[in-house]
C-alpha cells in the first residue's frame, strides 16, 4: 500500500508539468492563429477594397462574377472583423441590384449568414446590413427566409432605434406585402408601435409608415389589435382632422373585415355619409364610400340612411355612363349592392329605375370584369326580394344579359350568374325554358356544332330539295330528329316528347317482330335474342316456323344468304313466305 502511495505522489507533479505545458503551447498556438487570421484579413481587406474599386466598370464586374466573387464574400460573411465585414456586405449590396448575382446569393444561402449581423453594436455595420437586406427583399423567396430564420422580431425592435427606422420600416413593408407573412406580425409588438408612430406623427406622415399600416389593416387579426382600446376612434378623429386618403383607405381596409371591428363602424356613418354626399375632396370621399359599401352589417337601417342622406338621387346620378370616373362608378355599385341586402331598400332602388342604369353600364362597362361582377351581384341581392323580383325579371332585359354572361371567361361572374339564374328558374317557367335550352347548347356545343356542319353540306346538295331550319333557329330541345334519325314522323311528336303512338307504330309492326305487348327498354331473357311468345322453338330455344325453319331474333327466316332471306324453295312455295319472316 505505501509502495502503491508513493509512485502515485511521484507521477502526479510529472502529469501536472505535462499539462501546464500543453497549455502553454495551446495559447501560443492560438496567438499564433489569431496573429495570422488578423494579417490575412488585413490581406482581404485590402483586396475586396480594390476590387470593389474595380467593379465599379461592369465588365469588370461580370469577369468578378464568373470567378466565383460572390460566393467568396457570402463565406467572409462568417468573418468577425467589423471592418471586414463593412467592405463585404457593401460589395455585395452593390452585387445585389443585379438578378444573377442575388439568385446565387441565395444559393449561398445569404440570409442566414446575415442574421448573426443584426443586431450588433457597429452602427456603419447594421446600417449597411439592412440596405442589403433591402435590397433582398423585393424577392418574395427571400423575404419568406427572412421569417424563416427568425428577423422580423429583430427588424421590429429597431424601429425604436431613429438611426435605422425608415429602413426598417420599408423592408417590414415588403414583407407585408405576402399574405402568409402579415398573420406573423400578430406574435411582435409592431402594431403597437407603429400606431404610437401613427398617431404621434405631424400632419405629413412618412409615406413608408402609412404604407405598412395599410398592408397590416388588410389582416382581419392585425385589424383587430389596431381597433383595440380606442383604436378606431383615434385613427377616424385623426383621418377627419387631416382628410389625409392613405388614412383612410387604412380604415377602409379594416372596415372589409367581418366581426365585431364592422360593428364598430356604425358610430361614424353619418360622418362617412355627409363626406361622400358633400364630395369635396375627391380622393378621400371616394375612400368613404369604400367604407360604407364594405358595412353589410345586418342591424343597420339603410333605408334611414337614404332617406335622411337623400342617396338615392346621387347614387342614380353618378350611375349614368360617363358622368363620373370608372372607379367611383364601381364604389357606387359595390355600395348599392351593400344597401340591397334590405328589402325596403332595394324596393326603393328598383322603383328609381337603378335597373336600367346597371344595364346601361353593363353594356358600356363590358369588358370591366370587377365592374360586371358587382353588376351581376346587385342582380343577385334584388333577385331575392319577393319585392323587386317581379321588377327585373317582368320589365327588364336583365335576365337575358345573364344567360349571355353565363359562359364568361371569368369564374367568379360565372359563379354569381348561375346563381341569380337558378333563382330565376324557380319563379318564372318562361325563363326556366330559355336558360335550360342555353345550358344544353353549351353543354353539347361540340355537337351541335357539328350537326350544323352536316346541315349546311346536305343543304349545298343539289339533289336535295329542301331542309330544315338551322338549328339556330329552333329550340333544340324541340328536335328529336336529331335524336331518333329518319324513321321518326313529326306529326306524332309533342312538347319535344315521343307520342304513345309513335311507340306503339314500332311496337305494334310484324317487320320488327316484338307485338303489341312489347317493352322498348326490356332486357332479353337469354343471350340468344328476344323470343316470342307463340312461336315454336327448336330443341336448342332458337326461335322456327311452322314448317321449322331457323328465325332470326326478329323473327325472319335464316336462309343461306344470312338473316332475313329465307330459301322459299326449300320447304313449300314461294307464296308460303314473306320476306319479313312472318306468315
Amino acid at each position: 500500500m505505501s509502495h502503491t502511495v508513493f509512485v502515485l505522489n511521484h507521477i502526479a507533479p510529472e502529469a501536472d508539468k505535462d499539462n501546464k505545458k500543453l497549455k502553454d503551447e495551446n495559447e501560443k498556438s492560438l496567438k499564433k492563429f489569431e496573429g495570422l487570421v488578423k494579417k490575412q484579413e488585413q490581406l482581404l481587406r485590402v483586396a475586396f477594397y480594390l476590387l470593389l474599386n474595380l467593379a465599379e466598370d461592369l465588365k469588370v464586374e461580370l469577369k468578378m462574377r464568373n470567378k466565383g466573387m460572390v460566393k467568396m464574400l457570402v463565406q467572409s460573411l462568417e468573418r468577425d472583423n467589423p471592418e471586414l465585414l463593412i467592405l463585404v456586405v457593401s460589395f455585395l449590396k452593390k452585387l445585389s441590384i443585379f438578378i444573377e448575382n442575388k439568385v446565387e446569393m441565395a444559393e449561398n444561402n445569404i440570409i442566414e449568414k446575415l442574421t448573426p449581423i443584426i443586431p450588433c453594436d457597429h452602427e456603419d455595420l447594421l446600417n449597411i446590413t439592412l440596405r442589403l437586406l433591402l435590397n433582398l427583399s423585393f424577392d418574395t423567396d427571400m423575404r419568406s427566409k427572412m421569417i424563416k430564420f427568425g428577423l422580423l422580431p429583430k427588424l421590429v425592435n429597431l424601429l425604436n432605434n431613429e438611426n435605422h427606422q425608415l429602413i426598417v420600416l420599408c423592408i417590414l413593408y415588403h414583407i407585408s406585402m405576402d399574405e402568409k407573412s402579415k398573420s406573423m406580425f400578430t406574435y411582435t409588438d409592431c402594431v403597437p408601435m407603429v400606431m404610437k408612430m401613427l398617431l404621434e406623427s405631424p400632419e405629413n406622415l412618412p409615406l413608408e409608415l402609412v404604407s405598412l399600416c395599410i398592408n397590416l389593416a388588410a389582416n382581419k387579426r392585425t385589424a383587430q389589435l389596431i381597433c383595440e382600446g380606442n383604436g378606431l376612434k383615434m385613427l377616424m378623429k385623426r383621418a377627419f382632422k387631416f382628410k389625409d386618403p392613405l388614412f383612410m383607405k387604412m380604415i377602409r381596409n379594416i372596415s372589409q373585415h367581418d366581426g365585431a371591428t364592422k360593428n364598430l363602424f356604425i358610430d361614424y356613418i353619418s360622418d362617412l355619409a355627409d363626406t361622400v354626399i358633400r364630395w369635396e375632396d375627391e380622393e378621400f370621399a371616394l375612400e368613404c364610400l369604400g367604407v360604407l359599401g364594405n358595412l353589410t352589417i345586418p342591424d343597420l337601417d339603410y333605408e334611414l340612411i337614404l332617406k335622411e342622406y337623400n342617396l338615392i338621387p346621387w347614387i342614380k346620378n353618378h350611375l349614368q355612363p360617363g358622368t363620373a370616373e370608372d372607379d367611383v362608378v364601381l364604389e357606387v355599385i359595390i355600395l348599392v349592392g351593400t344597401v340591397c341586402n334590405d328589402d325596403s331598400c332595394a324596393k326603393m332602388l328598383a322603383e328609381s329605375n337603378i335597373i336600367q342604369c346597371l344595364i346601361e353600364l353593363l353594356n358600356a362597362k363590358q369588358e370591366d370584369d370587377e365592374m360586371v361582377c358587382q353588376i351581376v351581384y346587385v342582380f343577385y341581392q334584388m333577385i331575392f326580394h319577393e319585392s323587386t323580383r317581379e321588377v327585373i325579371v317582368k320589365e327588364t332585359q336583365a335576365p337575358a344579359y345573364l344567360i349571355d354572361l353565363m359562359h364568361d371567361k371569368n369564374a367568379e361572374i360565372r359563379k354569381v350568374c348561375d346563381n341569380t339564374l337558378d333563382i330565376i328558374a324557380e319563379f318564372d317557367e318562361d325563363w326556366a325554358k330559355k336558360i335550360q335550352l342555353e345550358k344544353f347548347r353549351w353543354h353539347n356545343s361540340q355537337w351541335l356544332e357539328m350537326v350544323e356542319s352536316r346541315q349546311l353540306e346536305d343543304m349545298n346538295d343539289p339533289y336535295i330539295d329542301a331542309y330544315d331550319p338551322y338549328l339556330q333557329d329552333t329550340d333544340i330541345l324541340d328536335r328529336p330528329d336529331l335524336f331518333y334519325g329518319d324513321g321518326y314522323d313529326p306529326a306524332m311528336i309533342t312538347d319535344g316528347h315521343l307520342t304513345p303512338e309513335y311507340i306503339d307504330e314500332y311496337s305494334s309492326n310484324p317487320y320488327y317482330g316484338y307485338g303489341s305487348d312489347y317493352e322498348p327498354y326490356a332486357r332479353p331473357d337469354s343471350h340468344i335474342g328476344f323470343v316470342m311468345e307463340g312461336h315454336p322453338v327448336d330443341e336448342y330455344g332458337q326461335p322456327i316456323d311452322k314448317y321449322g325453319q331457323a328465325l332470326d331474333p326478329y323473327g325472319r327466316p335464316v336462309g343461306p344468304y344470312g338473316s332475313g332471306y329465307g330459301d322459299p324453295y326449300m320447304n313449300g312455295s314461294e307464296e308460303d313466305y314473306d320476306y319479313q319472316g312472318m306468315r
